[in-house]
């Protein structure tokens, strides 16, 4: 019987290791697919940077009581590193779900069985089918109950290229770029150099800081940053306003590293073409300006890898391509001040009954994403495929005010001042030990 097959989790991320402890104290039966070899595989690939959510935000509920069960004791302070999110939580709570968890198991396709996408006769009755490509081994396929894709978008970051596809050689001098937060620590390959950054959000900040804070030492070591956008706008973020100190932080030591000269803004910047000028990038712009570097830098977000989901019946925003219940709380391009409402599985549910998309992923393009988000959506979700309805449409979430106004701005729009933002940073600096990133 259908009923007696595992729910497939895919994805060994905050929100999948989670779904497993809500369905595991729910006595479902689930079953974990990672990619990577171990769990949380790709914040082990920022495992350097600092998150600007503190402890208690970061930890699941029912996670949380499976691992008190083994002695565990929660962090309640501080605002940890990828590295220690992973160490001191992901990573435990992953041993303590056990064989629930399987590793170099990579989802390549989910349908139904014996049914494509077109067939309508008996679709819902038929369990899903879960191909998967380990990393040693041959394919093969896992029937399911029910699937939650909470693979994230870390796999599928965002091109240079401003119309949304690799700009003219972009992939022929991919090898030049890098598209994730760098390790600075490793200095000597910034320090002297001249590093130009592309993106406006959260993790193009930490970058630009972690820069500036070179550059403050070393003035040979210059930093540019390049954005799409032609005015800052709402690019310092909400300042002391946002209930997230931290992140309202980012913004705050943004504005005065780019106002003190540490780091030379380009707005309006517009990406065409990358070229090559021996081992150097050259990026430039669709109105001709270049930008010639040692390090390229380019952080303009993720997108959700929606390939090995074809044979699905998916309802998803033109837009966001996330849930179009939940597209007009996410965007960006109209998003304003206030917290971007808790979600559920109400909001998240497919045409393909039982099918749901969790996570970074359920937001598709979308940057506004929280830790905290994902676990009430995972609460939700595995309370319905429990048969929890009532539990399933309780809101247990109250989110914290992001504090930035008015939307994104005016794409276009020229001749706004740095402090222009409705939400303008305070003068007085909220001090932080290190840049957090964007999760």
């Amino acid at each position: 019987m259908v009923d007696a097959l595992p729910v497939v989790v895919i994805g060994a991320g905050p929100q999948g290791l989670a779904a497993a402890a809500h369905l595991s104290e729910r006595d479902v039966p689930v079953l974990v697919l990672e990619a990577g070899p171990g769990p949380a595989a790709a914040i082990s690939d920022w495992s350097h940077v600092r998150l600007f959510s503190e402890w208690p935000e970061l930890i699941d509920t029912a996670s949380a009581r499976l691992l008190e069960t083994t002695g565990w004791k929660a962090p309640t302070t501080g605002y940890p590193t990828g590295a220690q999110w992973v160490e001191k939580y992901l990573a435990p709570l992953a041993g303590a779900l056990g064989g629930k968890v399987v590793y170099g198991a990579r989802v390549t396709g989910v349908s139904r069985l014996g049914r494509d996408r077109l067939v309508d006769a008996g679709r819902g009755d038929q369990p899903f089918t879960v191909h998967v490509e380990p990393t040693e081994g041959e394919q093969y396929r896992i029937q399911a109950r029910a699937v939650v894709d909470a693979s994230g978008t870390w796999s599928t970051p965002n091109p240079a290229g401003a119309d949304g596809l690799p700009a003219l050689g972009e992939q022929t001098a991919a090898g030049l770029l890098s598209y994730r937060i760098p390790d600075f620590r490793d200095r000597a390959g910034f320090e002297g150099k001249h590093t130009v950054v592309v993106g406006s959000g959260h993790s193009a900040i930490t970058a630009v800081l972690a820069l500036a804070r070179m550059a403050r030492r070393d003035p040979s070591t210059t930093v540019t940053w390049a954005l799409r956008r032609a005015t800052a706008g709402n690019t310092f973020g909400g300042g002391d306003a946002d209930e997230l100190p931290a992140r309202g932080a980012l913004g705050i030591k943004a504005k005065e590293a780019v106002d003190t000269g540490l780091v030379s803004l380009v707005t309006g910047f517009r990406v065409e073409r990358v070229a090559r000028q021996g081992d150097r990038p050259v990026l430039v712009a669709e109105d001709g300006r270049t930008l010639t570097a040692d390090r390229a830098v380019v952080l303009t977000g993720f997108r959700p890898d929606l390939s090995f989901l074809s044979e699905l019946r998916l309802e998803l925003d033109p837009t966001l391509q996330a849930p179009v219940r939940i597209a007009a709380e996410v965007d960006p391009n109209v998003h304003s001040c206030g917290s971007v409402a808790a979600t559920g599985a109400v909001d998240l549910a497919q045409p393909e009954p039982d099918f749901y998309l969790v996570g970074a992923k359920s937001y598709g393009r979308a940057p506004t994403f929280l830790a905290l988000t994902g676990y009430e959506q995972v609460r939700s979700v595995t309370a319905e495929l429990a048969g929890d309805h009532d539990a399933a449409r309780r809101i247990e979430l109250t989110l914290p005010d992001t504090g930035v106004c008015g939307g994104a701005g005016l794409f276009d729009a020229s001749g706004v001042s740095l402090g222009g933002a409705c939400c303008a940073p305070p003068a007085q600096v909220l001090q932080i030990g290190r840049a957090p990133a964007t999760v």
